[in-house]
């Protein structure tokens, strides 16, 4: 373990009414004490304890700020080290000041995500609740929140071990056979392995695959376009959804020119909302680039809004972005009811069928919440928020899972057919490797590099 002490500032940038300066490692109380006026004996700092004080420049002899300083001893910490909290007044100016001298003094500027790496690898945090710790910190909605919460809790590592643990008694009794070959039979017992393997591993593994096609949505959001020909009420239709004018309105077709990016929540789904510019031909060198970006968000969109204007009969523009748009997950939404009749909007729907559709007036904000629930529904499969599955894993998880699943399958296959236990074992292990990776029982620098590197400076 890195026997360095690091310091970063723990608060996102800006002003505010509290920063924070955390510093963690074996010298974190000998280099922060002498910086706090008046001075306090070391052996008489309680742990976990609040002081009032202020931070002394020790070379320009003048006071940054007032703190309140706490002292923190391993190993009851976050990095089970010991570690020292200054929480001044949130200018980043101030903050950056105490920090500097705390890096004067011989900490070290902490790398992205190194406090909660140090965690892991001081045994307080599996990788499975660290990796929950990012998820904590950008959770975007209250069901966002609480599936990380829940990882956080232990839950994801707590269905892994469950699965791990028949899995690896199998492996090592087929190894165990592999060393005595005269005791194969006594040993090893395929229909008996293979059953279980079924049972508690197999089953359990695709399980937990489901719950990602259900949970995901809610900790990483999608990604909606809005897409349609000029003047259909793109716009419009994003400013409604946003609740405040977010993209200008104007009856002059082409009015938008670049797409327009926003989140909301719909439902507990961060939904990443892009308007675009208009789909149609034009000689215009700018509406032109625009349209390029268009069929971009188009093709890297989860959920696809077509509009259409239903005052007016269809186009072959409309006929033509239908056809780009027909065999995605899409919401026809058939917008300007209050202008239209119902003759046009059946010759739309029977017209551009396929989609499911909505009918709203953008500007008298009419049919929106169907709208919104329409959204919801097809991004989550008409589930619910109290559905939400206790474990939910992540993109990394999901691979591993998958990599494991695939040799726990495999190795089902091996018993059932009695391949040779040499053959049996190497898809054994590969599946305890894998969900091993899921809580950090099996590492590699770079995959603990490419996890923590997701984390801000100072957390």
């Amino acid at each position: 373990m890195d026997s360095d002490t690091i310091a970063a500032i723990a608060t996102p940038p800006g002003a505010g009414g509290i920063g924070v300066v955390k510093i963690s490692g074996p010298r974190a109380i000998s280099i922060a004490l002498p910086l706090l006026h008046p001075p306090k004996d070391l052996h008489r700092l309680q742990s976990h304890h609040l002081y009032y004080g202020s931070i002394i420049d020790p070379e320009a002899k003048r006071s940054l700020d007032e703190v309140l300083f706490s002292v923190m001893r391993a190993p009851n910490t976050y990095t089970r080290e010991d570690v020292v909290e200054i929480q001044a007044h949130g200018s980043r100016c101030g903050l950056g000041a105490i920090l500097e001298l705390v890096l004067k003094r011989g900490a070290r500027l902490a790398d992205p995500g190194e406090f909660t790496k140090r965690a892991f690898l001081n045994g307080r945090l599996d990788l499975s609740r660290a990796e929950a710790v990012i998820d904590l910190v950008n959770a975007q909605t209250a069901e966002g929140l609480e599936l990380a919460a829940r990882q956080l809790e232990g839950h994801l590592l707590e269905s892994i071990e469950a699965i791990r643990a028949p899995l690896e008694m199998i492996r090592v009794e087929v190894e165990a056979a592999i060393d005595f070959p005269e005791d194969v039979e006594d040993i090893i017992r395929p229909d008996v392995f293979a059953d279980t393997m079924t049972r508690e591993v197999i089953t359990p593994l695709e399980e937990l695959l489901d719950h990602y096609d259900e949970g995901h949505v809610y900790r990483e959001g999608i990604a909606a376009t809005i897409v349609g020909r000029p003047n259909v009420g793109k716009s419009s239709l994003m400013n409604r959804l946003l609740q405040k004018e977010r993209a200008i309105v104007t009856a002059i077709p082409g009015t938008t020119r670049d797409f327009i990016e926003e989140t909301v929540n719909i439902g507990g789904v961060p939904l990443r909302l892009i308007d675009t510019a208009g789909l149609h031909d034009t000689e215009s060198d700018l509406e032109a680039a625009g349209i390029r970006f268009t069929r971009q968000q188009l093709d890297e969109a989860d959920l696809v809004l077509f509009m259409v204007d239903c005052s007016i009969p269809l186009s072959g523009e409309d006929v033509r972005i239908y056809d780009l748009v027909r065999r995605r997950k899409a919401i026809l939404v058939i917008n300007k009811i209050d202008l239209g009749d119902g003759h046009v909007v059946r010759a739309i729907v029977e017209r551009l069928g396929g989609l499911s559709w909505v009918e709203i007036s953008a500007l008298y904000n009419q049919g929106i919440e169907k709208l919104k629930a329409a959204i919801f529904g097809e991004v989550t499969h008409q589930r619910g928020t109290s559905d939400l599955p206790s474990v939910v894993p992540n993109l990394r998880h999901k691979l591993a899972i998958e990599r494991g699943l695939t040799a726990g399958r495999e190795a089902v296959e091996g018993f059932r057919t009695q391949r040779p236990p040499e053959l049996v074992a190497v898809d054994l292990k590969e599946a305890v490797d894998a969900l091993g990776e899921i809580t950090g029982i099996v590492t590699t620098e770079e995959m603990l590099d490419q996890i923590f590197s997701r984390f801000c400076v100072g957390k």
